[in-house]
């Protein structure tokens, strides 16, 4: 087993394409072809959690937050992300991180949060657009099945929760094979031929364009196979920022406040005037998530949890919800369950640890 294998895991829950532009998720530190000898998964990563990995023979950490954000010009340790690379590099220690990708899963970080709080009929909160496209392929009647059953195995074809979907046209096309051509019918520098071919349309999520592609060519008789790959607008419903649910019963405000503070165990939460009414519907974002309060206002939200609110960012709830700032460290203590559980099902026989360095910079007093 090697580094390799776990990366391959990771990207297949939370695919690079989907990290904001200002992320730097991945491999940061190591060699991918590394023989594994075990995996720490941590929040953070510090000159401790490197030690911590040493001591308990990991040479691979994964991480939610990037240790590495921008470019490092200089490997001198005059800060601690230049301590914790050296130390990592020294000790042949692998640094991958799924951030933001992860955060913008329909599965991902704010799912978690959801399990925690006990949220039913969730949904994204703020959907991503420019992640979809449309395919487009023609292929003769007696192999157009197996042509769509090659890109929907590759992953083509989902709408929401149902697969395999696409849509059928039947029709005529024409081609003539030029001389230096190896036509799957007719005979190069022939004539023109007509072909009873099937028009199939199918979506396309944008981490899996080469592979549905590259299934589409492998399933096709022709040797120039016919295709439109168009970008759509379409906001994607299972990518996105945010999370929105229902509580399964109403609650009173101050109720759900003990209820938050207990499933996220925080020591403190910072928050606007509690509303009047009953709480049912709950927008939350792990991490740093001011930046969706109107989408939370818009869902009709009772409640938004998140982290990292300004002082003068609360006063933007204007009556209409309340902000609810569990702590940045706190609302995504929980990524590292999810981690583990996904790396533990799909390679059984690996050493997996959570990482027992606390990460969190912020103290309560």
């Amino acid at each position: 087993m090697q580094v390799k294998d776990i990366i391959t895991i990771m990207e297949r829950l939370a695919p690079l394409n989907y990290q904001e532009s200002y992320d730097n998720c991945g491999l940061q530190v190591g060699d991918a072809a590394t023989t594994l000898t075990g995996v720490l998964l941590t929040l953070d990563v510090t000159e401790a959690v490197v030690d911590e990995a040493a001591r308990c023979g990991c040479n691979m950490i994964v991480a939610h937050h990037p240790l590495i954000f921008g470019g490092l010009k200089r490997l001198t340790g005059r800060n601690y992300v230049e301590r914790t690379v050296l130390k990592a590099i020294k000790n042949d220690i692998a640094i991958y991180a799924a951030h933001t990708n992860l955060d913008n899963m329909r599965h991902g970080v704010n799912a978690r949060i959801a399990q925690k709080l006990g949220l039913v009929n969730t949904r994204i909160l703020s959907p991503m657009s420019n992640t979809l496209s449309k395919l487009y392929t023609y292929a003769p009647v007696n192999i157009a099945d197996k042509v769509r059953d090659a890109m929907f195995d590759a992953g083509a074809g989902a709408v929401g929760g149902y697969a395999e979907c696409s849509f059928n046209t039947a029709g005529k096309g024409t081609f003539r094979p030029g001389e230096a051509t190896k036509p799957a019918i007719g005979k190069a520098g022939g004539e023109r031929e007509w072909v009873e071919e099937i028009k199939i349309e199918v979506l396309v999520e944008k981490h899996t364009e080469r592979a549905v592609l590259d299934a589409m060519r492998r399933a096709h008789i022709y040797e120039e196979v016919a295709y439109e790959l168009v970008p759509l607008a379409n906001a994607n419903q299972q990518i996105g920022a945010g999370m929105v649910g229902d509580l399964p019963q109403p609650m009173e405000a101050a109720d759900f406040m003990a209820h938050l503070k207990m499933a996220m165990k925080t020591g403190c939460i910072r928050h606007t005037a509690l509303l009047k009414g009953d709480v049912k519907k709950i927008a939350l974002c792990g991490g740093a998530g001011s930046f969706l309060l109107k989408d939370a206002i818009g869902a009709g939200a009772d409640f938004f949890v998140t982290g990292d609110f300004k002082y003068h960012q609360f006063f933007d709830a204007e009556g209409r919800i309340v902000i609810a700032d569990i702590g940045h460290y706190e609302s995504e203590q929980f990524t590292t369950e999810l981690f583990a559980e996904t790396l533990a099902a799909q390679l059984p026989g690996a050493r997996i640890l959570m990482a027992e360095t606390q990460t969190n910079p912020v103290f309560y007093y």
